[in-house]
């Protein structure tokens, strides 16, 4: 990733769930506010969208965007299915677990496409037992806010990652 980010005016950054209605757009929404936070809005483009396209147009759900306003995070994205275009417009592209992993390998029409596709579970750093972020779709209030932590720390790493890769 480092070599293909130098010098790069703007890294264009996706994240990738299944539905885009929980994991990515939350991604998405700490991603956002980290690079705000640090005067960094010039230097990224963020994007979030799903392997499953049945939300298409919808909001996250509403779970989610309750867990994350407690945490000061707006979460306004609609939905969306990933395109072949996203290969081609994003630098990287951060799926959040093994199984959309697979899936925008399958989409990847080339060996470089595919070189995009990371995985958000490599920057988890402050929780060990996790290398993926898992879906909390079907989970409780407790399931919600992992994500949230999970999200936080792994995009911390990510983002630190990218500013030194640029």
């Amino acid at each position: 990733m480092k070599a293909s980010l130098k010098g790069k005016e703007k890294v264009n950054v996706l994240f990738v769930c299944l539905g885009n209605i929980c994991r990515s757009p939350a991604a998405q929404g700490v991603m956002q506010r980290m690079i705000d936070e640090r005067g960094l809005g010039d230097r990224f483009y963020l994007d979030s969208a799903g392997t499953y396209g049945g939300h298409a147009g919808e909001l996250p759900d509403r779970r989610m965007r309750v867990h994350a306003q407690r945490r000061g995070y707006n979460l306004t994205h609609r939905s969306r299915r990933v395109t072949g275009q996203d290969f081609e417009d994003f630098d990287v592209i951060v799926a959040m677990d093994s199984s959309n992993r697979y899936n925008l390998q399958e989409m990847a029409a080339s060996v470089e496409e595919a070189g995009k596709i990371i995985m958000m579970g490599d920057y988890i750093r402050h929780y060990q037992h996790y290398d993926h972020i898992p879906d909390p779709y079907y989970e409780g209030a407790e399931g919600f806010e992992l994500v949230l932590n999970l999200l936080e720390d792994a995009c911390e790493a990510l983002l630190e990652e990218l500013v030194q890769a640029n």
